[in-house]
Parts: C-alpha cells; structure tokens; sequence
C-alpha cells in the first residue's frame, strides 16, 4: 500500500445530477447512494432513490462496505412549518476494509465541497440511521 491517501475525483454526470437533486420540485424524500469506483478511483453514483424512508434506505446499504448517501428530507418543524434539508451521510460501517475506509473519508470533502452541501453526518451502524437520529442531528441547524 502506498503511503499517499489517494482521494478520489467525483464523477461529471454525478456532479450534474447532484446539482439537479439540490434544486429538485418534488415534496417526497429521496436520495442518492454514492460509492467509490476503486479501480478508476472516482466516486460514482450507485442508485437513486425516489420516496424512500430512511427506514427502507438502512435496508439498502451494504453491511461491510462505507456509502455516501445525500438525502433529501421533508422535515414538519413544531410550529407547522415544512423544510427539505439537503443532508450529506457518510456511512462508514465497523468492519470494512481500513483501505476502503481510508479512501472514503478521504474522498469525503472533495464530494461535500462539489455538491455544496453543509448539513454533514457520519453513521458507524446503519442500525443507528433512523428518522429520530436524523431530527436530532437536525435540530443543531434551527
């Protein structure tokens, strides 16, 4: 293994269809589960994801294997008020391969910077991904 971190480029199209996702007219949630392409070193889309609950999405991620999830989230405030936070989930699972882990979080800024994203999470345990953990993270925005 070499002793530079490689970090990874962000693929054109996944960039252009980030950009779309942001601006996105749709009052669902969605998301867009990202991974590492290893050998051309470049993180690509994997699925796209329309009204799917966090719930349905956890049932989605591999077990051992870290995923880049933007999520995009219909959240109804206490006074009545709705907002879609665009949140940026980093799901690093304990087990996987430290080379992988490493690539990742290494990766990680890169992709947060070229979707403009600010609401940024780390899940270790997809068991953790709830709508209740999600509102909690969330609350730190009001």
């Amino acid at each position: 293994m070499s002793s530079s971190l490689v970090v990874c480029e962000v693929d054109g199209s996944l960039q252009e269809k980030l950009k779309k996702f942001r601006f996105r007219k749709e009052t669902s949630n969605a998301a867009i589960l990202m991974k590492i392409d290893m050998e051309k070193q470049l993180v690509v889309l994997e699925e796209e994801y329309e009204n799917i609950s966090l719930d349905e999405l956890r049932e989605e991620l591999p077990e051992r294997q870290p995923r880049y999830i933007v999520y995009s989230y219909k959240l109804t405030h206490g006074d009545g008020r709705v907002s879609y936070p665009l949140c940026f989930i980093f799901s690093s699972p304990v087990g996987c391969k430290p080379e992988q882990q490493m690539m990742y979080a290494g990766s990680k800024n890169r992709l947060v910077q070229s979707a403009d994203l600010t609401k940024i999470f780390e899940v270790r345990n997809a068991d953790d991904l709830t709508e209740e953990w999600l509102k909690e993270k969330l609350a730190f925005f009001r």
